[in-house]
């Protein structure tokens, strides 16, 4: 009995002691390295989405993470409560894509290592990151091939079938990706990222997708010109 009100004491008389100094360069690395971290997204991400509306998003997510993880973190009255609060609220966003999901944790991650007060270790392991981004996203674009994405759009009640889709881009192209698939009874929509190294392949991949399906609505963005 002792030991169950000592425990509610103890949650009871917690005080939350904030370093507002420190609290605030927290808040101030965060926002920068989410401000680096949207640029990084909007240069060398490959989302179909429009990135730079993604990406304004960052500096709210790591400087909110920082705050949250500030006042939790001395508290353990406070951190039970956040598992409480979290088991009741559900967060649904439309992310569709690997991509953002990757930059989104990221994002989080920035605000987890502020917040703890890791500054060095947060600093080094996101500018580690940032350069293995740039580096791969450059080592990849020095390939011979062309990168378009492809959206391929039915309409109607006899909409192509996806393998169908899938067949003829792999028959006529170097490199297939599916980014995103979605299917109704009625429709079917569906982008692929695609490489080449012929026009011409192009060219009769479209001629063979428009014999399958007369009524497909096909659309070809080039990768660099994606959300800039």
């Amino acid at each position: 009995m002792n030991s169950e009100l000592t425990f509610q004491d103890f949650l009871a008389n917690q005080s939350v002691q904030v370093d507002l100094p420190a609290f605030a360069l927290n808040v101030a690395l965060a926002a920068v390295l989410a401000w680096i971290l949207s640029r990084i997204y909007v240069a060398f991400g490959e989302s179909l989405s429009n990135r730079q509306q993604f990406g304004r998003n960052f500096m709210l997510v790591a400087t909110t993470t920082v705050l949250i993880i500030s006042i939790v973190k001395s508290s353990l009255a406070l951190s039970l409560g956040l598992v409480g609060a979290l088991s009741i609220v559900r967060f649904r966003a439309a992310i569709k894509e690997p991509e953002e999901l990757a930059y989104l944790f990221l994002n989080i991650a920035i605000g987890l290592g502020l917040g703890a007060d890791q500054r060095v270790v947060t600093l080094v392991a996101f500018f580690v990151i940032a350069a293995l981004i740039v580096v791969f996203h450059w080592s990849r674009r020095g390939g011979p091939n062309q990168n378009l994405y492809l959206t391929v759009d039915s309409q109607n009640h006899e909409k192509i079938a996806l393998d169908r889709v899938v067949e003829i881009l792999r028959r006529n192209f170097t490199g297939v990706d599916l980014k995103r698939f979605d299917e109704t009874s009625t429709a079917l929509e569906a982008s692929f990222r695609v490489e080449f190294d012929d026009f011409a392949r192009l060219e009769q991949a479209k001629r063979e997708l428009l014999a399958a399906n007369r009524d497909l609505r096909l659309t070809f963005l080039d990768v660099q010109g994606v959300g800039a």
